[in-house]
């Protein structure tokens, strides 16, 4: 077992993601409280079965391509399909929400960039817990917490992190944002 015990729950950051696209919903006015209720409720019931199997909590990157929700030229057939159980086309769902729209949710990070060039924002973010590594005293732990921690390493740069690194590759453009808190 990794050092980085980390709840295997993905529920928080489930909740993140739902939570900011639901009230893309709820800004625009056409849906009442109920749909979007039913909307969340169905989103979040599809993501956790979607990602049930590609949640690797030591290994954050890994499966990050696979939970990225994308909108584009093509609406996200999660999003979709939960929009579809409140009545809601795609060119219903088009108007509501961002045309231009990623989503990464990755265990212990939530973040989304509106707009090819947009900035990457952070909706969510939490650190692993550590563990104790079997066999491993709680006094001979070098923080005095109890726990030892190792480095995550992936060698593998996901999307999200190639974008931060590798930056704009066309001039900005101007995107309206929405302001999220909790």
């Amino acid at each position: 077992m990794h050092t980085l015990c980390a709840r295997g729950t993905m529920k928080p950051e489930i909740n993140a993601a739902v939570g900011f696209l639901s009230r893309f919903l709820r800004v625009k006015g056409h849906v009442n409280d109920r749909q979007v209720q039913t909307f969340s409720q169905s989103l979040h019931d599809i993501l956790s079965e979607q990602y049930k199997h590609h949640w690797f909590p030591d290994r954050p990157c890994k499966g990050s391509g696979y939970r990225c929700i994308r909108i584009n030229h093509k609406m996200d057939p999660l999003v979709g399909q939960a929009g579809q159980r409140i009545g809601l086309t795609i060119q219903q769902l088009y108007l509501l929400l961002p045309s231009e729209l990623t989503l990464w949710v990755d265990p212990f990070e939530v973040s989304y960039r509106i707009g090819e060039d947009g900035s990457i924002c952070v909706l969510y973010e939490s650190q692993p817990i550590p563990a104790a590594m079997p066999g491993t005293a709680v006094a001979n732990s070098p923080s005095g917490s109890g726990s030892s921690v190792s480095t995550m390493v992936d060698s593998h740069i996901s999307c999200k992190e190639e974008l931060m690194v590798l930056g704009r590759t066309s001039p900005s453009k101007a995107y309206n944002m929405m302001t999220v808190s909790s």
